[in-house]
């Protein structure tokens, strides 16, 4: 049986981060993807937005995150010439019942020490003529990223320092030890470690059950959040992100920019009844587009009858259920379970993307201790 210092589990953009920061720190790392190309779940279906970090109480994994790893992103991007473009962005009340949601996100956003501005209707149309508001928040710093150039420059990063990626490479179960812990590969194969990093973002709650050795007690239950995107037919009018004010865990129906300029809104928010990744239907409901209608002319009245086209869906691998409150990121090291030399990543979504290589440094200083 073979024996590696370190797996990563998953080659997304946090699996891809967090094994690019071990082999820095000087670990011999292997990526385990069961997929035959790197990215190819939930990080090929986001919004591809560079959150700055206003929505996340302060102190939270997901502001300090995010926060730290929008620069190492945007540092990333220089290095390797990533395509990305920070357009900035609009958080809009089209009610007066939206205004205090809107004054809570301004100082949530300052305790974060993100830079934001408040705007009367005036000054954001000024920005954004078609939008109709009572006041904005504005957020200088947001900005969207070609997610798959990121994933490539982070894989390039991780095999500069040694580590590499295996594709078509399920693992199935694991036996956790002390001094090393051994992986059950879907070939029939094992792979022993002293590291071990479980990244497998949609599949992670479940393949943590199958850790022998781990007190399955201590375990999140996985639920499963499909969000659907429409695209907009013909040129767009915006230059800007436009989100409208936030209510609880979602932040809404919102205008996004690819970085040839073509708008698309979404997501919306559909729990699923099914926790099996391999079970999930990705096609978008073109019925769901009347209530994206609904949504966006909240903000911009004059969108066009039949402008909307369905586009993508992503899935959202959360942690909590309908009418609770989102919860923090789950960064499971050896003081939370007693596990020396593994880390459990539960519940990564938004701002997962942007965090990514926040999460990463953050794993690998959580295995050194």
């Amino acid at each position: 049986m073979d024996t590696v210092d370190a797996v990563v589990i998953g080659a997304g953009a946090v699996g891809l981060a967090c094994a690019r920061s071990l082999a820095r720190a000087g670990h011999a790392v292997i990526v385990l993807e069961r997929a035959l190309a790197i990215g190819q779940g939930v990080s090929s279906r986001s919004s591809e937005v560079l959150h700055a970090g206003l929505y996340y109480p302060a102190d939270s994994l997901k502001a300090r995150l995010c926060v730290q790893g929008r620069v190492q992103l945007l540092q990333l991007c220089q290095r390797h010439g990533v395509a990305h473009r920070l357009t900035g962005k609009l958080v809009v009340a089209t009610a007066q019942q939206q205004l205090p949601a809107l004054h809570g996100l301004y100082r949530q956003a300052q305790a974060n020490g993100v830079t934001v501005a408040l705007l009367d209707a005036a000054q954001a149309q000024a920005l954004e003529p078609e939008i109709d508001c009572l006041a904005a928040l504005w957020s200088p710093d947001t900005g969207i990223i070609d997610s798959q150039g990121m994933l490539l420059a982070l894989q390039a990063e991780l095999e500069q320092a040694g580590g590499l990626v295996a594709l078509g490479s399920t693992v199935v179960s694991a036996r956790l030890g002390q001094m090393h812990h051994v992986l059950q590969l879907a070939d029939g194969s094992e792979l022993a470690c002293h590291l071990l990093v479980n990244a497998a973002s949609l599949h992670a709650c479940a393949l943590a059950r199958r850790f022998q050795g781990l007190d399955p007690q201590q375990l999140p239950q996985e639920r499963f959040a499909k969000g659907s995107y429409a695209s907009l037919t013909g040129r767009s009018p915006f230059s800007h992100l436009v989100y409208p004010a936030p209510s609880g865990a979602w932040l809404g129906v919102h205008l996004t920019l690819d970085l040839g300029g073509q708008a698309r809104f979404g997501p919306d928010h559909e729990w699923l009844d099914s926790t099996d990744p391999d079970q999930l239907d990705y096609r978008v409901d073109e019925q769901r587009l009347q209530a994206f209608y609904t949504a966006v002319r909240r903000y911009w009245p004059d969108l066009p009858d039949g402008a909307l086209q369905p586009a993508y869906s992503g899935i959202r691998p959360t942690i909590y259920g309908p009418g609770l409150p989102a919860p923090d990121f789950r960064i499971d090291g050896p003081a939370q379970h007693g596990v020396p030399g593994l880390v459990n990543l539960f519940g990564i979504e938004s701002p997962g993307l942007t965090s990514s290589m926040a999460i990463g440094d953050m794993v690998a200083a959580c295995l050194a201790a």
